[in-house]
């Protein structure tokens, strides 16, 4: 069910803290941590606490949690100190999502190119 947490989601399970991550950031709706596959020198996760299987589920089901999500990609950005940075949601796996449950990927650190892969 959607916003519950699911046995077979890696991301719950570091929600959960059954599975390590290097967290940057948590709130009381979203967990934020290191990429363990890195694209650039900066690659953060921001996760809602929430299971939703997408980004576009997450907007629809829990608008306000996807706020928080966005608004905790901001965070890390500063925090991380990075003037420019990129936010992406890859939904479908046409888009690269490989695990299914909504997160923001940003990624700073060096120049990124338009159009992405």
């Amino acid at each position: 069910m959607a916003g519950e947490p699911q046995d077979d989601c890696l991301f719950c399970k570091i929600v959960a803290g059954d599975i390590p991550a290097t967290i940057v950031r948590e709130t009381e709706t979203t967990v934020a941590f290191r990429d363990i596959n890195p694209q650039a020198p900066t690659h953060i996760l921001v996760i809602p606490k929430v299971h939703y299987r997408d980004v576009a589920a997450l907007a629809a089901g829990a608008p306000e949690v996807a706020a928080d999500v966005l608004r905790e990609t901001k965070s890390v950005a500063d925090e991380e100190k990075l003037e420019s940075y990129r936010v992406v949601f890859n939904t479908g796996t046409g888009a690269g999502q490989t695990v299914w449950h909504a997160h923001g990927h940003v990624l700073g650190g060096r120049g990124l190119q338009w159009p992405p892969g």
